[in-house]
């Protein structure tokens, strides 16, 4: 079976083209992601006692708690789809983009930024420094043609989509070659002529 790939888009401070890399080296840190959330829900989970019947708030609270969900605009027009997350405080370096043809997975890990200061803290409300966004495309999107541009703590992600072509199901063959593909793809002499009815 071959190798899936897909393409990791590293965002950068302008414009840039997407590089191919290996899946596995992409999916094994989302898979821990969401191993980290399933065991905090559990936690949360024992905390209430075992009680069942709260699992997606469990869940949904665990990844409140560990990672800030990244806010998106998604805007799809006929030839593209264009995603506008926030991220802000994150570089270019902190943040990864994996793209798929209808799949598109935001995650980050920045450093903590300690606050030094010799007043008495009152109150500080800040975010988690993880961010973590999964999203299903509205359409399937060629990742080997999609651009990332980071600015201002705006993550801007440009799809454009991929174009099937209709396939003409109506020839016009010459009899010669008709007989002859037909003899070459089955092995047998052609007994109907094209355009005759075959029922």
């Amino acid at each position: 079976m071959a190798q899936q790939s897909a393409v990791a888009l590293k965002p950068v401070e302008q414009t840039a083209r997407p590089r191919r890399v290996n899946v596995q080296e992409f999916l094994d840190p989302v898979n821990a992601i969401y191993e980290s959330i399933a065991r905090r829900a559990f936690e949360i989970f024992q905390g209430r006692g075992g009680a069942g019947g709260h699992d997606l708030d469990d869940w949904f609270g665990a990844e409140a708690e560990l990672f800030h969900s990244v806010h998106l605009d998604v805007v799809e027009s006929d030839d593209a789809v264009a995603v506008r997350a926030e991220v802000p405080g994150f570089t270019a370096y902190e943040l990864q983009v994996i793209l798929e043809p209808r799949l598109l997975v935001i995650t980050g890990k920045r450093k903590a930024r300690g606050h030094q200061t010799t007043r008495k803290t009152i109150y500080r409300d800040c975010c988690t420094d993880r961010v973590f966004r999964v999203l299903r495309l509205p359409a399937e999107v060629d990742p080997k043609k999609a651009t990332a541009a980071l600015k201002d703590g705006i993550l801007e992600l440009a799809m454009p989509k991929i174009v099937w072509f209709e396939t003409k199901t109506d020839w016009i063959v010459r009899v010669e070659d008709y007989r002859a593909w037909k003899e070459l793809l089955t092995g047998a002499r052609a007994t109907s002529e094209p355009g005759s009815p075959q029922r």
